[in-house]
């Protein structure tokens, strides 16, 4: 069977300005302008940019129709300089703009969560069944007419679905789950189906990765079951910026392009937008490659769930590894070559160290007090067993007979580094621990990936390649192999995918917006200054929104929220309660700093 072979989901087609979507077309890649719309000349320049950059096709803003009919200015004024990316509009709120950017732009996207619905308040409604059909019904009658206009003028729809945006409807029969998004799409999708109007793209979205690609894997589901199978749009929400964007978004996108799901993608940076499109075209070649991958045999193991994997059950070993144990950091160096303080939890180094076998792990002993220094790793099983180490390593090849492993089974001091040479490095990864579960063989496994990438190449590749291991249930660990990094950049990487993977928690996580024209503040500037007051917080999670739109939504998962309000105004949130609106800009740092002792959690540099 080959479940683990990279294959791409068979999607529709959809026309998007004359850059068809789905089907058996290249994956495309998009960005959104940060410019105002009402900016017209900047707004042109920075969509020429996303274009040059290699973007398929430019999203822009539209609060209102002057903005939604400034589009498609823009769109003719593009056109003039010779160029025919196609433009997308975005609508919140108000479906008076999109019915204006229908007949002007190429694509309109719509929420949901607020084109009919008024705008969530976080109360818990009830709706009886006669109720709730009422709404669907009131749907219909908002969304048949749109519906008209788009087909008579060629326009493509996206419906985009954010886990931050579901309506007071949905909360109440499904609440903040990945079940509602599901619904919140589908409801939309019966009515586009029932008009026959198939030029349909699908995203729903999340800043959290494990929700985001659970969501999208029910979706497809559900797509299935009622034989619809509209193209998906695939982005993670507020992933950041810096490395930590990029990671994220590679763990979250790259998992799903890993299942064969999406049809375009983004990367939300908060940088220049066209910043994005390189960073989404190094993911889309490193998942190319798995097509040339020889083909992996082999089936899931018993009672495995591909919608929401479990941890694989292993044996704890040694107090440090498998088990229920937080996931293990090994990094190939040794400890004197690191100059940062974060420190890896095995050093794998290449020496003979004066004992017979070459390869050992250190431990450091300020984790470990107690435990041996030196730890043996094997390549040979018969070896591996005349040891008397009280903790020892077997590091095996994916394509290696299961067969071979069997005299380790019931071993509980043995852990295993399981690598790969194959170009589908994950199916081929994820397909030899089916097989060792499948055979009884519950030893932990710490996969190892062997990249020869500069370090951005390597944020993507490793983030897409682990991410998805860790988010399918192989959570004892993460080796990843970079010879022409910095071993400090591997080791701080390693911990970015642990903690983008919602795995094991390392540091301040700061959720923040992608670039858009809805967002009230200089966003690099913000983020920046924010991080410097509070990146010592590892205990915490700070959502930095630029504008109220998806902020609040978005950043629920956070322990505090940082929001534009309005321009030079600044609301701070407390979970999801809003705790001082409209404060001076100026003023919102300091303010942030005082919510946090106010409620217990600040901690001194």
């Amino acid at each position: 069977m080959a479940y683990f072979d990279y294959k791409r989901r068979a999607t529709s087609q959809v026309n998007i300005g004359g850059v068809p979507l789905g089907a058996d077309n290249p994956i495309r890649v998009q960005s959104m302008t940060s410019t105002s719309t009402d900016d017209i000349e900047a707004s042109v320049a920075q969509s020429q940019r996303i274009a040059d950059a290699g973007a398929d096709y430019v999203r822009l803003t539209a609060q209102g129709v002057k903005e939604a009919l400034n589009i498609g200015r823009i769109r003719e004024i593009m056109r003039a300089n010779g160029y025919r990316t196609p433009l997308v509009a975005d609508i919140h709120f108000n479906p008076k703009a999109a019915f204006a950017a229908a007949e002007v732009t190429d694509k309109v996207r719509i929420n949901p969560g607020n084109f009919v619905d008024a705008a969530r308040v976080f109360k818990k409604l009830s709706f009886t069944d006669e109720e709730y059909a009422e709404e669907i019904k009131k749907i219909e009658r908002a969304l048949v007419p749109f519906i008209e206009v788009c087909r008579q003028h060629g326009t493509a729809v996206r419906i985009g679905v954010n886990h931050g945006s579901l309506s007071d409807r949905i909360m109440s029969r499904y609440g903040d789950t990945p079940a509602g998004m599901v619904e919140s799409a589908m409801e939309f999708l019966r009515i586009f189906v029932a008009q026959r109007f198939f030029d349909v793209v699908i995203s729903i979205k999340a800043s959290n990765t494990v929700i985001m690609v659970e969501t999208v894997r029910r979706l497809v589901r559900a797509m299935d079951s009622e034989n619809m199978h509209f193209p998906l749009h695939l982005g993670v929400t507020e992933a950041g910026d810096g490395e930590d964007g990029r990671i994220k978004s590679a763990v979250g996108i790259g998992t799903l392009l890993s299942d064969g799901i999406g049809d375009t993608i983004r990367v939300s940076l908060s940088e220049d937008p066209e910043l994005e499109v390189p960073v989404a075209q190094m993911l889309l070649d490193h998942i190319a490659l798995k097509q040339n991958a020889d083909p992996i045999v082999a089936v899931p193991y018993d009672g495995y769930d591909a919608i929401q994997p479990q941890r694989r059950q292993s044996t704890e070993v040694g107090a440090i590894v498998g088990g229920s144990r937080l996931p293990i950091v090994i990094a190939h160096c040794a400890p004197g070559e690191l100059e940062e303080t974060m420190l890896p939890d095995f050093f794998f180094l290449n020496q003979p160290l004066g004992i017979d076998t070459e390869h050992r792990f250190i431990i450091p002993a300020e984790y470990y007090d107690g435990m041996p220094n030196v730890a043996p790793a094997f390549t040979d099983v018969d070896e591996l067993m005349t040891s008397s180490a009280p903790m020892k390593w077997l590091i095996v090849d994916a394509a290696e007979p299961v067969e071979a492993l069997l005299p380790l089974a019931g071993r509980s001091d043995t852990a295993v580094i399981l690598t790969t040479t194959s170009l589908n490095a994950s199916g081929a990864l994820q397909a030899a621990i089916h097989r060792f579960t499948t055979a009884g063989i519950a030893l932990p496994v710490v996969p190892m990936c062997h990249y020869d990438s500069d370090a951005e190449h390597l944020q993507v590749e490793a983030g897409a390649d682990m991410g998805t291991l860790l988010l399918n249930g192989l959570r004892d660990g993460i080796f990843i192999d970079a010879p022409f990094v910095a071993p400090d950049k591997v080791v701080r990487y390693s911990f970015a995918i642990l903690q983008a993977a919602r795995q094991r928690i390392s540091k301040t996580e700061f959720i923040s917006c992608p670039s858009c024209g809805r967002t009230m503040f200089d966003l690099q500037s913000t983020v920046k200054a924010v991080k410097a007051a509070t990146s010592h917080l590892s205990h915490l999670k700070i959502g930095i929104m630029g504008c109220i739109v998806n902020g609040p939504g978005e950043m629920a998962d956070a322990d505090y929220g940082y929001v534009g309000a309005a321009a030079g105004k600044i609301s701070l949130y407390k979970g999801k309660e809003c705790i001082e609106k409209n404060i001076p800009q100026e003023e919102a740092i300091p303010r942030l700093i005082e919510l946090i002792k106010r409620n217990g959690d600040w901690r001194e540099p």
